[in-house]
Parts: C-alpha cells; sequence; structure tokens
C-alpha cells in the first residue's frame, strides 16, 4: 500500500494511503496522456496548414508580380536566342549531350529536358530524353564499379538512405527491377542513386531497365514544364498573357501533374517500406 512521507503528529508513524486513491490518480493520468497527443498532433497539423497557406500565397504573389518580368527579362530572351542561333538538330545534340553526361560529373540536366521539351514536343523530346537518360544512368554505374568500396564507406553515414538503396541488390531480377524503379520514382536523388547504387549487388539488366521505368512520369513532367514556360515566354515576348482557356488548360494540367507526381511519390515511399519489412522477415 502506498504512504505519504509525513509524518503524522511529530512522530514516526506514516499516514497510509488507500490504494483506491493511487490507482484513481494513474488512472487520471493515463486518461489525460491521450488528450494531450491528441492536441500536440492538433496543434501540429494547424501550424503546417498555416505555413503552408503563407507559403502558397508567398508564391502566387511571386509568379503574380515576378513571373512575368523574370519571363520577359530572362527566358524569352534565352529562347528566342537558342532558336536564332541553333538550329534543331545542334540544339538536339546539345540537349542529348548534357542529359547523357552531366549527370556522370555531379551536374543537374533538368534545364535541358525543359529545352528538349520547348524545342521538339512530347514525342521526339521523350525519344531524346530517354535515349540520353538510358546513358546518363550507366555511365554512373560503370564509372562508380571503380570505385564500390570508397562508395560503400559512403553510404554508411547514412544507413537509413542506406537500408533503403540496398533493397536494390536484393532478390531475383524482378525483385530488383520492382525496388529500382520504386527508388526512382521516389524522392532519392535521380544523380547520387546513380553512383549508390553500385554499392548494392544489382545487376545492370535491372538496374537500367527499372531505371526506365522509373523516370518515365519525370520526363513527361519536365516535357509539360518546358511547354509551359514556352507558352508563357510566347505570350509574354507578345505584349500579352495567356487567354482565359490557355489559364485553364495549363492551369488543370499543371495540377494533375503536381498531384499525380506527389500520388505516385507517396506510393513509392510506401511500397519500399513494404518492400523493406518483407525482406527483413524473410
Amino acid at each position: 500500500m502506498g504512504m505519504s512521507g509525513a509524518a503524522n503528529g511529530g512522530r514516526g508513524e506514516y499516514i497510509r494511503i488507500p490504494e483506491e486513491v493511487e490507482a484513481g490518480k494513474e488512472a487520471a493520468v493515463k486518461g489525460e496522456c491521450p488528450r494531450v497527443v491528441r492536441w500536440c498532433a492538433i496543434r501540429w497539423w494547424a501550424q503546417v496548414a498555416v505555413l503552408g497557406i503563407f507559403l502558397a500565397g508567398a508564391a502566387a504573389a511571386g509568379v503574380v508580380f515576378l513571373g512575368p518580368l523574370v519571363i520577359k527579362k530572362v527566358v524569352a530572351p534565352i529562347i528566342d536566342w537558342e532558336s536564332r542561333t541553333f538550329s534543331r538538330p545542334v540544339t538536339a545534340l546539345i540537349c542529348f549531350g548534357a542529359i547523357a553526361f552531366f549527370p556522370s560529373v555531379l551536374l543537374p540536366s533538368s534545364p535541358f529536358m525543359w529545352l528538349a521539351g520547348m524545342a521538339f514536343g512530347y514525342f521526339y523530346g521523350f525519344l531524346i530524353i530517354t535515349a540520353a537518360m538510358s546513358i546518363g544512368m550507366s555511365l554512373p554505374f560503370f564509372i562508380g564499379s571503380a570505385f564500390h568500396s570508397r562508395i560503400h564507406r559512403w553510404l554508411e553515414k547514412w544507413p537509413k538512405k542506406a537500408a533503403f538503396v540496398r533493397l536494390a541488390g536484393e532478390g531475383d531480377w524482378l525483385h530488383q527491377f520492382r525496388a529500382v524503379a520504386l527508388l526512382r520514382i521516389s524522392p532519392f536523388p535521380y544523380i547520387v542513386f546513380n553512383y549508390a547504387s553500385v554499392a548494392t549487388n544489382v545487376k545492370y539488366c535491372p538496374y537500367i531497365a527499372g531505371s526506365m521505368a522509373g523516370t518515365v512520369h519525370e520526363t513527361f513532367l519536365a516535357i509539360y514544364s518546358g511547354k509551359l514556360v514556352q507558352s508563357l515566354a510566347v505570350a509574354t515576348s507578345q505584349g500579352s498573357f495567356l487567354s482565359v482557356d490557355q489559364i485553364i488548360y495549363n492551369g488543370l494540367g499543371f495540377s494533375v501533374a503536381a498531384v499525380s507526381t506527389a500520388a505516385i511519390t507517396i506510393y513509392a515511399k510506401k511500397a519500399l517500406q513494404k518492400l523493406q519489412a518483407d525482406d527483413e522477415l524473410c
């Protein structure tokens, strides 16, 4: 039974506290815990919502006030210079070379994907980008093989990310293909994974097949972004803005692309976690 620490009447006797009182206090504390946790979660989500609204408002203001100025003074002149300076075959070679070789030296190639989308549209732009990306993902795989142990030690600094990367080297061909495709869809950096995959036992065929399958959505999103920027630049250079139909079309297209990308990314993260859990059970 519980006792109080205070002496009774100056003597060494202690007052006994009924067990029912102590049990009642414990139950009250346990009952309060879920409420506190729930309140903290509500508070956190409210803060996230307020921050999201603030950032969305700031982004909208930036697009409305700064967007046309940046497009008119920076983007439109660059597009005009590129179209006057280079022929279509030369532009194709520039885009192909940058997308194919920039990842090997850890440089981003996204601007050249946008350029391919602007210059060649969805069909030819997709062919140029995917062909170049196949080289851009293959070269680091073979180059990194010479630095296998060094890349492995580098990955050990981030054990959580390394655990996901190592999923690509486990199991049979289909398992490796699926793991690589999911890693390509997930937020894991594209350039980093090109070299990080070397630290696993993944074979080249499932690696390149999974990589090509996992970057299809990224390719179409890059082409769409390029076409959208081009349409804005053309409208701005002509001293006008997009028509109502164009605004609705581009707004819906951008929303669908953004929501689809977010949904695919969330699915990939959950699928990777499930794949990792299944491997740990085996």
